[in-house]
This record gives C-alpha cells, structure tokens and sequence, in this order.
C-alpha cells in the first residue's frame, strides 16, 4: 500500500509570525519509517513547508491508498480546511488523523472533522501497522488499540490506548521523505542550516500548571527516554547527512548522567555539526556538562523562563527560583551560546507590577533573544481544568487566552498584550544590547544572528509602532 502522510498548517499564515519556526514533522516521519520497514510506500507533505496547490494534493492522492494527517490544535483550522479539500477531491480514500489536537479531543474530533474515517488518540507506532491491516481487510477497527472511528453514523472505540514502554524498540526516523524540504528556523529569526530534529525522550517529569500534558488524557503515560547508546547510534547517522540537529525534547537535560555520557561519546566521536536544544531548564545548568555541550558543538539554547517573579513561577509549579535563571544565563552567555528566554504574561495573580518586573528581570539577564507571550488556558492543562471547574469556560473551548474579560486574570487581554509589545519595544530597542549583539556576533565569528535579528527588529516595530 502507499500512504500519503500530511503534515496540516498554513505556511502563510505561520510566516507572519514573529516567532516562526520550522521542523521537521518526527511524528510522521517515524510512522513513515514503520510502513517502509513493513513493505508499504510512504509520502509525506508538509503545509508548514510549501503552499500545496489543490492540483498537487490530487496528484498525491491520486497514486495513494490512504490519507494520514497529524493535527495540532494551534492548526485545526488550517487542517479542517485540507481535510475538505480531501474529500472534494476523493469522497473514498481511507482517511485517518492523529496528532496532539487529536490526543486531547480524542471522540470529539471526529465531529470536529467529519471528514474522516478514524482517529488515532494515542502513539501511532503500535497503532499504524494494525491500520494498514486494517485497510487491507486483515483486522476489524474494534480490535485496534487507541482508535475512534465512524461506523454508519456514530463513532464508536477500538481498544483501550496502549503506551510504548520501550522507546529504544522504535525505528528511526525515515528522513529522507522531506529532504525536499529545507528546515531550520528557529523561533525569532535564528538559522540552523541543513537541519534536521531528534526527540530523545517522551512526556516531562514536570507538572507546570500552565503546560498541556498528555498524561491528564492518557492513562499510564510517563516520562520515558531512550538509552543513551540508542540517541548516539541515531546522532552518528544523522551526522553523515546533515550539518545540524535541534533537540525538541521536553527536557533533554533533565537526566544529567545521560547526558554527560551522551556528550562525552559526541566529543569522542569527534563529529561536526552544530547543536540546537530547544528545551532546555535552568536547574539543569552545571559548568562541566555546559563544557561538555560546548565542545560537541551545541550553539543554542531555549529556555522557558516564564517569569520574573518568584510567587509567579511557584504558582505556575514551575520548581525553578531567579537565583538558578540567573545562574543558567550568565553561564550560557559564558560559554557563548546562543540564548532563548521565553516569558509568559498573565497568570490569574498578575497585576501590573507583576509584569513591569518580568520586563525589568528580562532586561537584567544577557539573553541573546527574549520572547513574551500570553498565557494561553488550553485543554491538557491544570489551569485549563480550573478554568473549567470554575465555570470560566466551558469543555468545548480547547483554548483561550486569559484576561479578566472571561475571569482569567487581574488584567484585561488588551493590557496584556500592551505589556507584551513593552517587553519587546524595552528588551530590544536599547542601544546597550545592540551594541552586545554586534560584539557576540563578533565574538563568534558568525554575524548570520546579527543579520537575522536586525530583520526580526524591523517587523517587531512595524508590530508595535
């Protein structure tokens, strides 16, 4: 059989955004390695990457058997709008959706997307190959772990969901379904050339309040990773093809001696590529292993700082104090990374001061780009379940932003944002951290940042004039 895999989004839509991003689409790509591996042909289209043309979608369902799309919830409309087109195109083509929206909604989003036949709630490598015996007439859908499915009107279940316990047992991505594809943006303006992303791990042993979390829907899933053995076996790989790697853990760090051990077997292996990891926590941040990363060749690191009030980051759960954010910061900037401090405005005990500190904190720490953004109450999430259990909102709202316009904060949703345009017009429009860039960049030998930044600095002022 041949599968026709697609990513869902609207890549106009996504190159408005200040903090575009692009990466390429692992959950598909390991299914896509899974079908190969079992005899079947695979496809993949990325909607994140390229303006797919009605026409072309034809052309690719045309030599297909069936029709797979990942959803994200921050996506669904753009997916709603691919999954009409699959169906004005071909009213028979097997068509089975999956992905985090997917996980959260599970049962609803088959009335959410009428348009298709199952819905995967869970991880599809154990699900897939069923699927494909299924569509062959081999198995019935009752019989398939963690599947909704439509069945003459109604929408019944398959088995209960079941958890890959041992993630070194799944195959490798198959990268070379989107080599067509050039990846490697990173979020505010920052470049990674011929990349490529690795997940090393599954689920976060954290419990933010503010995070949407997979286990508040699955029974039994946890924080897993793969053995340390498995993630060099995969990075000796990727090395032979491409020049850098994004590491889009939840918290790569969190185990540091698998992470010692995974840096000193890089520094041994002695291969050159360039770094990123995308997640990255402040308490995790420790001189030898920053050394450790420095010399394997890490350039980037993300951070989700959230706040510059210590009562914010115990209310969000966050187990992090300012004195250890500082800490990450002034050694990052030691080592000469390249830093992302990502923080979040308005949490329901925020008033006005609470913000204006946050600016103020961002502005004291030398982070090479600093992101502020709305807190945003999303199905998954402990705040979302309060939300809900306070009769803030109802079930059907997957997400929304707070403000005191629905009782989600001190603060109205348009204040909010006012102070987001403030940190970015504070943070960045300062001739002390200019004149810093152009030294870093310096420093590096590398102005590509520069370059990228003074780009993202002409649109942010263009957002906030």
């Amino acid at each position: 059989m041949k599968f026709l895999l697609i990513q869902a989004g609207d890549r106009g839509k996504r190159e408005k955004l200040l903090t575009l991003a692009t990466s390429p689409p692992l959950g598909l790509l390991y299914l896509g390695a899974i079908l190969e591996k079992d005899g079947h042909e695979v496809e993949v289209l990325d909607y994140h990457m390229e303006d797919v043309s009605k026409e072309k979608l034809k052309n690719a369902m045309n030599s297909s058997d069936a029709v797979g799309m990942t959803i994200y919830t921050f996506d669904k409309n753009a997916a709603i709008k691919i999954s009409k087109t699959i169906r004005e195109i071909d009213s028979d083509i097997p068509f089975l959706i999956g992905g985090p929206h997917c996980i959260f909604q599970q049962k609803q989003s088959l009335v959410e997307f009428p348009q298709a036949d199952v819905c995967v709630t869970g991880e599809g490598e154990h699900v897939i190959l069923d699927l494909a015996k299924y569509l062959q007439g081999k198995k019935k859908l009752s019989d398939i772990h963690g599947v909704f499915y439509q069945d003459n009107g109604s929408i019944k279940t398959g088995k209960p969901i079941q958890i890959i316990e041992d993630l070194n047992e799944v195959p490798f991505p198959a990268r070379h379904l989107v080599e067509k594809y050039e990846y490697g943006d990173l979020p505010f303006g920052y470049h990674m050339k011929k990349m490529t992303a690795v997940l090393t791990s599954r689920g976060c042993p954290f419990d933010c309040r503010f995070c949407s979390r997979y286990d508040s829907m699955i029974p039994g899933f946890k924080f897993r990773q793969r053995s340390a053995e498995n993630v060099l076996a995969e990075l000796e790989e990727i090395g032979k093809k491409y020049k850098s790697i994004n590491i889009v853990d939840e918290n790569f760090l969190v185990d540091k001696k698998r992470a010692h051990k995974i840096f000193d077997e890089l520094n041994k292996m002695g291969m050159d590529f360039e770094i990123g990891i995308h997640g990255a926590r402040v308490d995790a941040a420790e001189r030898e292993l920053y050394k450790k990363m420095k010399k394997a060749g890490v350039k980037y690191l993300y951070f989700g700082l959230e706040s510059g009030n210590q009562d914010v980051l115990d209310f969000y759960k966050k187990k992090t104090k300012l004195s250890q954010i500082k800490n990450a910061i002034n050694l990052s900037k030691e080592m000469n990374f390249i830093t992302i401090g990502n923080f979040i405005m308005g949490a329901p005990i925020e008033t006005k001061e609470h913000l204006e500190r946050t600016i103020k904190f961002a502005r004291s720490l030398p982070l090479d780009i600093a992101g502020f953004g709305p807190l945003i109450y999303i199905r998954g999430s402990e705040l979302w379940d309060w939300a809900v259990e306070s009769k803030k909102i109802t079930k059907d709202v997957t997400l929304i932003f707070a403000g005191s316009d629905n009782g989600l904060g001190k603060l109205t949703r348009q204040e909010i944002f006012d102070y987001i345009n403030l940190g970015y017009k504070q943070f960045y429009f300062r001739p002390s951290y200019l004149l810093s860039q152009i030294y870093r960049g310096i420093s590096r030998n590398d102005l590509s940042l520069l370059m990228h930044g003074l780009r993202f600095l002409f649109m942010l002022k263009g957002r906030i004039a």
